[in-house]
């Protein structure tokens, strides 16, 4: 069973040794291969929004839940095959995996779709995806080890 201890440094960033966050997620401080900024990301989603909303305006009957739906297929096939969205590529970001817990190292830009796969279903599920911890990574990124870095 997890104590508020557990929560707390987890809400914390988790035991990572001292130092900045780039410099525990093993991330140059600016330029290409930074960790992305909050607007960003936002920025990207809603691009991405806008776009699903406008595939899904061309399925006939749809519901509420087909742009959503649209939302994860192009999640998953994008950031599976090539590391980014629409919306990321438009602002020069994208999708990297981090290496083994505690090592500080980016393994690179391919996710795979497992990876992607788990990122899209908690980022479709909105709370884990406005939950960061100290390194101000999302839930969903942090469940399947990777991070948002400027291209």
């Amino acid at each position: 069973m997890a104590s508020r201890e557990d929560i707390g440094s987890w809400l914390e960033g988790g035991s990572t040794p001292g130092g900045d966050r780039d410099d525990r997620l093993g991330l140059p401080h600016e330029g290409s291969g930074s960790m992305a900024s909050l607007g960003r990301r936002v920025v990207a989603l809603c691009v991405d929004w806008v776009i699903a909303l406008a595939i899904s305006a061309l399925v006939p009957g749809s519901n509420d839940f087909v742009p959503l739906a649209v939302l994860a297929a192009m999640n998953i096939v994008l950031v599976g095959s090539v590391g980014f969205t629409i919306g990321h590529r438009l602002l020069g970001l994208q999708v990297r995996v981090l290496g083994a817990p505690g090592t500080g190292t980016v393994e690179g830009a391919f996710v795979g779709f497992w990876r992607s796969a788990v990122r899209t279903v908690l980022l479709c599920l909105v709370i884990p995806a406005v939950i960061w911890d100290g390194d101000g990574r999302g839930l969903h990124d942090r469940a399947a080890g990777t991070v948002i870095t400027r291209r």
